[in-house]
């Protein structure tokens, strides 16, 4: 194994957790099953779960990069990381959100080291100043040692967004990084309603929740066991079958026993009450302005590649005449626009998605409608 290139992570081994188990349904139709949005180059030329990992290596060996996906996306992902060792892809069986793909990499570290440092990154986000964001992942993981520590990553909010969910603060504390501070986590809400959002982006207590955490495998493990006993208890049939010719028969078994919710419900939330099990623990937020987006829909696309107001967007050849604000994804074929405003249209070989910008987050429910319909060709 490598050594680690962490400042402060000597007594364990600290390794990169990518998820990538997501479908992108709001990038439908580039977005597909086999073809998610974190393998797609939604922004820039390399593919998303490319430029994450290209961002996390100069911090990361290459041994200490694991990825989280499911069974149709895991020779892609192999694909789109050569340097990566075959083991290092775990594919789930059956999507099961973000606490089991979590416990999944956890027994998988337990089981190697006995216990491990894991930063627990979405493969999909957009991270502008790299380097300060690297700083910051080496104070977490350093804040991350102490065993009962959960850290997240906090994103200073620029406006009051519903679909984000949010990180009150309390108490700070110097976590020995120039320029880093960390604050006791009082609470999380999810996705709060405008005026409430409008609320907490003006007090300047709170972050919204980029789905970035540090911990210990062993802290993440007893956290399931007290929150979630059922999904530790199968997690640990699983881990018994790590490295034997049973493991897949196991993982195909118990997997799907595993409960279906987000660590941000199992674990963050539980952990910040102020009750037996979840004052065992100290959830802090470090905060991040890193120039980050979880370029969650086409409009989000957009908003980071226009470098002035109501700008068109191309991806190919295009003309416009009286338009503005429009987003089109055509690389194949000459666009020819003519007084449309603030329009998303993306083609592909075999779909066209026309709608407002301020409707992409509706997107998804196209996918949803071609479910229901069994149009399992356009999904």
């Amino acid at each position: 194994m490598a050594r680690n290139k962490l400042t402060g992570a000597e007594k364990l081994p600290a390794y990169a957790v990518l998820l990538a188990g997501g479908r992108g349904t709001r990038f439908w139709p580039r977005s597909r099953t086999r073809t998610p949005k974190q393998l797609l180059n939604i922004v820039g030329k390399h593919t998303m779960l490319r430029q994450t990992w290209d961002r996390l290596s100069p911090l990361f060996p290459a041994d200490r990069m694991l990825v989280v996906t499911n069974s149709e996306q895991a020779d892609a992902v192999r694909k789109e990381l050569p340097r990566i060792r075959p083991e290092m892809v775990l594919s789930e069986p059956v999507g099961r959100n973000t606490a089991a793909a979590i416990g999944l990499a956890a027994i998988h570290l337990a089981h190697s080291h006995g216990d491990a440092l894991m930063a627990v990154l979405p493969a999909d986000h957009f991270i502008a100043q790299a380097a300060k964001y690297r700083r910051i992942v080496q104070a977490a993981l350093k804040l991350a040692l102490e065993p009962e520590n959960l850290v997240v990553m906090g994103i200073p909010p620029s406006h009051p967004e519903t679909g984000f969910g949010y990180i009150e603060r309390a108490a700070a504390k110097d976590v020995g990084a120039p320029g880093v501070l960390a604050y006791q986590v009082r609470r999380f809400t999810e996705k709060p309603p405008a005026n409430i959002a409008r609320k907490y982006v003006a007090s300047g207590h709170y972050y919204w929740n980029a789905g970035m955490f540090f911990w210990r495998a062993s802290t993440f493990l007893e956290c399931l066991a007290g929150f979630l006993p059922k999904t530790r208890a199968a997690l640990a049939k699983i881990s018994a079958a790590i490295g034997t010719s049973g493991y897949e028969t196991a993982l195909r078994k118990y997997y799907p026993l595993l409960e279906n919710i987000s660590v941000d419900y199992a674990v963050m939330e539980r952990a910040t009450r102020k009750d037996a099990l979840g004052s065992r623990y100290r959830v802090q937020v470090i905060p991040a302005e890193v120039g980050w987006s979880d370029i969650g829909s086409w409009n989000a696309v957009y908003d980071l590649l226009a470098t002035r107001a109501n700008k068109d967007i191309s991806a190919g050849f295009s003309l416009g005449i009286d338009t503005s604000g429009n987003f089109f994804w055509s690389p194949g074929k000459f666009i020819a626009a003519i007084g449309v405003q603030n329009l998303v249209v993306i083609e592909t070989k075999d779909a066209l998605l026309i709608c407002p910008r301020d409707r992409a987050q509706d997107v998804g429910r196209v996918v949803k409608w071609l479910e229901k319909k069994r149009q399992r060709s356009l999904l």
